[in-house]
């Protein structure tokens, strides 16, 4: 999995994960915070939670643009300072008036702008590394490592942004509207870390910062840039199209998990939990699973005595912290709903290896699914997901919509087993494992060389339609029973899995 990857990649994985990080510890209790210090309704925190996301993935687009004519590592560069600025200004707690409002939205904004600087030229970066030939064939594992890492940032998240509003709360005395601005700040520090990191560790990459009119440092090994006729690249532009236009309804759904699902997980489920699945609560338990999960495979594919041997301690030495960590149990745990967001980046941790070993072992028997085919697969799991909310939602009562004192009335009008949401996401992250970095990979294959970084932009784009639409789940929230408004994102799962499989032709022919 990891052998024969390009150094650069680490290094270009490594600083997305502290940008990540902070991203994500926003992510985590924004919602919540939108409706407890402004009041606002279910819907109308959804329209700013969503219309946020569409930022975030919409200027990657106007990013990639510009690194076509500037360069990739002056836009990565300049867009973390941006950032940096943005989650300043929104760490700053000034209240729930209008002015408060306003400055809020002003923050969002440069958040939005300075990740689509970095977001997208980065993973073009990563790209551009696998353009070697010594690397081509590890291009698909070497995106999985990358969304992998990412993932390892947002982990973290939600409980890092629960503990630092706890603290702000119960050490410094604030309030509980203004102890969320002190989860905001934590994303200022992790930025900071992430441009550490690219500056220390850019010799390994550095070649992939500019290809505008520069060889890369193995110039003598490659092979000349591929010139393509204005059929193939029109033909290569229309299928990047049909995938947009189908993960704009996977990201629709997929992202409820900080919208519709949390809702679900304030109002619906239970807020405590106890013996084993209160361990499912606690971050640290989660990683001593995934040392085993990664120990394993180590154990059985070791090359030497000694691979194995470390990997056997590894393993021990995990499990014997479990079994600590469950001797050490008493009462029950609270479960705060934005915790909940911790098991999606944690399957993706724990299950990247084991998507890889299944994939790797089918391209050997010669029966590897095409990108485009796994991203249909992917959508039809994730009706499967909402399936699953659709019909444990059945007899549920109607979601509350008035706030009092920054809670819905009527909270927790029905104590549903936590295993409900854990299971739901577990699903949705087979769903994600088959799409998001396969589709990433398709585009970075697949994009003509004279538009990698605005095709590359039009993957955003997509994801940023599809978050706007996010909305949806807010405003359907309290309008309709929850098994209607899960069956929603099923039935347009569905169709857009069988409009995939409708244009696999076209599309499997440019891979």
């Amino acid at each position: 999995m990891f052998e024969g990857q390009p150094k650069g990649l680490y290094a270009l994985a490594l600083a997305n994960t502290g940008e990540r990080f902070g991203y994500y510890t926003m992510i985590a209790v924004f919602a919540l915070f939108l409706r407890a210090n402004y009041g606002l309704s279910p819907g109308l925190a959804g329209t700013i939670y969503s219309s946020f996301l569409m930022l975030v993935y919409f200027f990657p687009l106007i990013g990639g643009i510009m690194a076509d004519k500037f360069g990739y590592g002056k836009m990565v560069t300049t867009g973390i300072v941006i950032m940096f600025v943005g989650y300043v200004l929104l760490a700053i707690p000034l209240g729930g008036d209008t002015f408060a409002l306003i400055f809020m939205l002003a923050a969002l904004l440069l958040i939005g702008f300075g990740t689509g600087l970095f977001k997208g030229n980065l993973q073009v970066m990563v790209g551009n590394l696998y353009d070697d030939p010594r690397y081509s064939d590890k291009r698909d594992s070497g995106f999985s490592i990358f969304y992998m890492a990412i993932n390892i940032g947002a982990l973290f998240a939600p409980t890092a942004a629960l503990k630092i509003k706890e603290y702000a709360e119960n050490v410094w005395g604030f309030s509980g509207n203004d102890a969320y601005h002190f989860s905001f700040a934590v994303a200022c520090a992790s930025l900071i870390v992430s441009i550490a990191i690219y500056y220390l560790f850019r010799p390994t990459f550095r070649h992939t910062e500019d290809t505008r009119n520069k060889k890369t440092a193995n110039a003598k090994e490659e092979k000349p840039v591929e010139e393509l006729s204005k059929e193939d690249t029109r033909q290569r532009i229309i299928a990047l199209c049909l995938v947009f236009a189908v993960v704009v309804f996977f990201w629709m759904a997929f992202h409820q998990n900080g919208l519709s699902l949390t809702y679900f997980a304030n109002e619906f489920t239970a807020q405590s939990s106890e013996g084993v699945q209160s361990m499912a609560f606690d971050v640290w338990n989660l990683v001593a699973i995934i040392f085993i999960v990664y120990g394993l495979f180590s154990l059985f594919q070791g090359k030497s005595s000694r691979e194995r041997g470390i990997a056997a301690l590894v393993v021990l030495l995990a499990v014997a912290f479990l079994i600590w960590k469950y001797t050490r149990l008493t009462g029950s745990t609270i479960v705060d709903a934005p915790i909940f967001q911790q098991f999606n980046p944690f399957y993706v941790v724990a299950l990247t290896p084991v998507s890889m070993a299944i994939f790797g072992a089918l391209a050997k028997r010669g029966k590897e699914p095409s990108a485009p085919r796994k991203i249909a697969y992917g959508m039809l799991v994730a009706a499967v997901a909402f399936c699953l909310m659709a019909v444990c939602s059945i007899g549920l009562p109607l979601p509350q919509t008035e706030i009092i004192d920054g809670e819905p009335v009527g909270k927790h009008v029905a104590d549903m087993t936590p295993n409900l949401l854990i299971s739901t996401y577990l699903v949705l992250t087979f769903a994600e494992l088959l799409l998001s970095p396969m589709g990433i990979s398709f585009v970075s294959k697949v994009a003509p060389p004279k538009y990698k970084g605005m095709m590359m932009g039009g993957w955003f784009v997509s994801t940023a339609i599809g978050n706007q639409l996010v909305m949806v789940g807010g405003l359907l929230w309290g309008g309709l029973p929850l098994w209607a408004v899960w069956s929603v994102f099923v039935g347009l799962c569905v169709l857009s899995a069988l409009f995939m499989f409708a244009m696999m032709k076209r599309l499997e022919k440019v891979c």
